[in-house]
């Protein structure tokens, strides 16, 4: 039947779609703005301790997030101890904002004579459905944003001086802050330590899971967004 024909048709054109835009969702994109005291020291000195405000003791939010963190400080030599061992104090801060967009969009009309075939209307057009374009006409549609921030700060404990802070911010339409934990705390690390000022943008690969983190375990490690992939634009 030609009807099935037509729906042959809408499903091939909705999977080049979904393809489409799994393409251009590949890669998480954070801008990275980092401000350095860094001396450098060795690995032997790279011992911290997270700290928290008097609200965040009992959170298990924060010592999510703090896993999440402790993971990327793993991989640049950093040892989490205790308090008084510790060489350096790293605090995290973190939130999400959101805000409606505007985009321009075609323009449809209903046509009320659908004809009983995929191709359609009396007029000719084909392959639409009862919905059809209506030729040179936009509209406004509005649509969420939500930009993430990870904020993390390094103080030397001993001066209690700041010697590293360094934020990660991106945006996108996931409402959720823990499927973009990972990717915040991975952008935010890369290359670390980066110069005094610099700000520039960070491009992740989205996971074979499509990005979401894996569950964690409260006070066990975090996994991260995958490194391999990872491309930096100065």
């Amino acid at each position: 039947m030609k009807l099935d024909r037509w729906t042959r048709q809408a499903a091939l054109t909705f999977a080049a779609l979904a393809s489409l835009l799994a393409g251009c969702a590949s890669y998480v994109t954070t801008q990275v703005t980092a401000f350095s005291n860094w001396d450098g020291g060795s690995d032997a000195t790279r011992t911290y301790a997270f700290q928290r405000t008097a609200s965040q003791q009992n959170s298990l939010e924060d010592s999510t997030y703090e896993q999440v963190v402790a993971n990327e400080l793993a991989t640049h030599a950093f040892r989490q101890v205790d308090l008084q061992q510790a060489h350096y104090v790293v605090s995290i801060a973190y939130g999400t904002r959101s805000a409606m967009a505007l985009t321009s969009v075609p323009a449809y009309y209903y046509d009320p004579w659908p004809g009983p075939y995929y191709w359609g209307r009396p007029y000719g057009w084909g392959g639409w459905g009862p919905w059809g374009p209506y030729g040179g006409g936009y509209v406004a549609q509005s649509y969420p944003v939500y930009t993430h921030t990870l904020g993390v700060r390094i103080t030397d404990r001993a001066s209690d001086k700041e010697v590293y802070n360094v934020t990660a911010r991106s945006s996108g339409d996931e409402p959720s802050l823990v499927y973009a934990m990972p990717y915040l705390a991975r952008s935010a690390m890369a290359d670390f330590p980066l110069g005094n000022g610099v700000v520039r943008t960070v491009k992740l690969p989205v996971d074979s899971q499509g990005g979401a983190p894996n569950e964690v375990a409260a006070g066990s490690a975090a996994p991260a967004a995958p490194a391999s992939g990872a491309k930096t634009v100065q």
